[in-house]
């Protein structure tokens, strides 16, 4: 009996697995609905709109205020909103800065402010302290006149150090080019820097932190008795204009490609960004499936289409992506990558290869479920955050997302196709009508000529804005070295400057170098002698951090990282032209006339300078600029290689002084990638009693 039972069992599962095709994937269940935990959200008398999402697991609260002024155009002192954002923390009329950082550490609290927003983390058991100072510093910032300048002088560095970043240089290119008359487009230069006051500052924040129109997202260990209690208490009499707020037209190009270049000495390889506005904000009924769209072509991770075509099939690139931003005032998509010189023009046509694949291919299946089901897990992952849960109510909120939008996230995703993805393509891409911006060497930019309609490729500046095309200069070579020599010797003819420069044996220069990155000033000393001798020391603490020795037969550089690096030939070449006191001087020899190129008149910062190269090599090349007034040197700007990457070292000279009838620059703003120093001249001896074996 149990032998017929077990017979007849297997029979019936031979009958079931005989009708399954194990070669069809099964079928996937219907995208469920998500069921996502209400929040809570009410208004304040004052007009705040507050989202409350609790959650008890950890005893902590976090802050998110959000102001109802939008961005708006800053015009002739573009940054001021970002300027005053940076100094909402500079202290309140109740409490220092030094005080206010001490009371944020105090609570273990974090607490940060922006020109839009302002955001505290905090234990609840801190709920009262760490609210009172976010209301403080929301309500009462005070912007004292010394962290005015110290916080403009950093703006100011950080605007000395970005001929140095590639990317930051092309990504004001690209916001100029996509958002012309709109605040997008706005970047800020030393000219709008300068014309920014304290008084405007304080008059930003005045107009701009009031609490009508604002959101308060609440998240964490805290309910809705409580959150309301505190609110009113804090933030119940704060009162204020009406939020400022303008609207623009979103911008239409429709002149073809167009090709910008910024230049970047010496630079190995290139920054190419191709971008283009679209008509898409946030809230737009399009964002999903063009997020879709976007992340197939190249939004992260190896499998997009960009990254297998230029990185894994033709070995261009590291990375190339591509990113979708729709934001409160408009939208635009970009692809950047960096790319060697040497491929630089092959590396566009593949980018618009891809765009224009977009319009007359369809995406494969294969492609779309790929990125349905990563899409599908970041979703269902980001939900385990309350903080997801409480950024979706301040979106259906904010930008009018239907009630529904989160909770059928997934059923949206599911029905998107490649039919919808081609309708987005052709709605939102148009061919050949692309901006295309290349950071990089000089050497590219014939080969990149070819990609706008025109033919003429537009040089723009570090900032994005329009540069003025190189003039020609009305003086040769040797009477612009000439007359530098006549200004800086304070003579009047060529043959006394060369008697004074003969009479000095030597030259010591004491001096404080200060950066924002290091907390203590170092200590600097130079020293030049007429027997060669060129030496360099840097301390801290009493300290030698760097040196560099040069005698005219040998030389070295040590540090306390790398230890000590002997000069090759080339290196004490280059010494030997370019770091005597006064250099010039050696390049009016008919033999050094080779390493000399005449570039012409530029014009930056409202001064017209002489531009010489001087070059002895692809390893070091320096471009020198000597004002068009007075023929001082007003800046020097050397390309650096390491490690096969290149980045400009620039040093700008200032506050010439006088010193026994030689003119010295007091003060030079120094610049290294990322670090900046100012450096002053605390003394300098002409002439005087030095040891050079302390340098050695």
């Amino acid at each position: 009996m149990k032998f017929l039972l077990s017979f007849v069992l297997l029979g019936a599962l031979g009958l079931v697995y005989g009708q399954l095709d194990r070669s069809i994937m099964p079928k996937p269940a219907p995208a469920p609905q998500i069921q996502i935990k209400p929040t809570e959200t009410w208004t304040t008398a004052n007009g705040i709109t507050v989202i409350l999402s609790e959650n008890h697991k950890l005893p902590k609260v976090s802050f998110d205020l959000t102001l109802g002024s939008g961005a708006t155009l800053e015009g002739e002192k573009a940054g001021l909103s970002e300027l005053a954002g940076s100094l909402v923390m500079s202290g309140t009329s109740n409490r220092s800065k030094d005080q206010l950082d001490k009371e944020i550490d105090f609570l273990g609290a974090s607490l940060s402010a922006s020109a839009s927003n302002v955001y505290l983390s905090v234990l609840t058991k801190h709920l009262d302290q760490g609210l009172s100072l976010m209301a403080d510093v929301t309500k009462n910032a005070s912007f004292p006149e010394d962290e005015f300048k110290r916080v403009s002088d950093q703006f100011r560095s950080g605007m000395v150090s970005l001929k140095s970043e590639a990317a930051g240089m092309a990504g004001n290119a690209t916001v100029k080019v996509n958002f012309p008359q709109h605040p997008y487009g706005e970047v800020m230069t030393f000219t709008t820097l300068s014309a920014i006051s304290l008084s405007d500052v304080k008059e930003f924040y005045r107009s701009h932190y009031t609490p009508q129109d604002a959101y308060l997202v609440i998240v964490g260990d805290i309910n809705r008795v409580q959150a309301e209690k505190m609110i009113n208490a804090y933030f119940g009499t704060w009162q204020g204009p009406k939020p400022v707020t303008a609207e623009y037209k979103d911008p239409v190009k429709s002149n073809g490609n167009q090709v910008y270049f910024v230049n970047k000495p010496g630079a190995v390889q290139s920054v190419i960004q191709v971008s283009f506005p679209i008509p898409m904000r946030m809230g737009n009924q399009d964002q999903l499936a063009m997020s879709v769209l976007n992340d197939v072509f190249g939004g992260s991770g190896f499998g997009t289409r960009l990254m297998q075509n230029l990185r894994e099939d033709k070995a261009f690139t590291y990375g190339c992506y591509s990113g979708l931003n729709n934001q409160d005032l408009g939208g635009w998509i970009s692809i950047s990558g960096n790319f060697r010189n040497a491929v630089t023009d092959s590396a566009i046509q593949e980018i618009l290869n891809e765009l224009n694949r977009l319009l007359s291919e369809t995406i494969t299946t294969p492609e779309l479920e790929l990125t349905k089901a990563v899409k599908n897990g970041s979703f269902a992952r980001s939900l385990e955050r309350p903080q997801t849960i409480a950024r979706f109510a301040y979106n259906i909120s904010k930008y009018k997302f239907p009630e529904d939008y989160y909770r059928n996230y997934l059923q949206r995703l599911e029905s998107i196709d490649a039919m919808e993805l081609s309708r987005m393509a052709k709605t939102y891409i148009k061919s050949n009508n692309y901006n295309i911006v290349v950071v990089g060497n000089e050497s590219v930019l014939d080969k990149i000529k070819a990609f706008d309609s025109d033919g003429k490729v537009t040089t723009l500046d570090e900032f994005g804005n329009i540069k003025l095309e190189r003039t020609p200069s009305n003086f040769s070579t040797n009477e612009i070295l000439e007359n530098y020599l006549l200004a800086v010797t304070q003579s009047t003819s060529l043959a006394n400057a060369q008697k004074k420069i003969k009479k000095v044996k030597n030259v010591l220069q004491r001096s404080e170098l200060r950066s924002d990155k290091i907390p203590f000033p170092l200590q600097s000393y130079s020293l030049y002698t007429n027997k060669g001798v060129r030496a360099d020391r840097i301390e801290f603490n009493g300290n030698v951090a760097q040196s560099k020795y040069y005698d005219g037969v040998s030389g070295y550089e040590k540090n306390m990282q790398t230890g000590k690096t002997v000069y090759d030939e080339l290196k004490m070449k280059a010494e030997m032209l370019e770091n005597a006191l006064f250099p010039e001087l050696l390049w009016l020899r008919p033999e050094n006339a080779r390493y000399l190129t005449l570039i012409g008149v530029e014009k930056e910062n409202n001064k017209e300078y002489y531009v010489l190269q001087f070059s002895t090599g692809p390893q070091n090349e320096s471009l020198h600029y000597y004002e068009k007034e007075t023929f001082l040197k007003g800046k020097m700007v050397k390309t650096v290689l390491k490690m096969e990457e290149s980045f400009s070292a620039t040093t700008e000279y200032s506050d010439y002084r006088s010193v026994k009838g030689f003119m010295f620059p007091y003060q030079s703003l120094l610049n290294a990638g990322s670090m900046t120093f100012t450096q002053k001249i605390d003394e300098i001896l002409v002439n005087g009693k030095v040891k050079v074996a302390e340098f050695q």
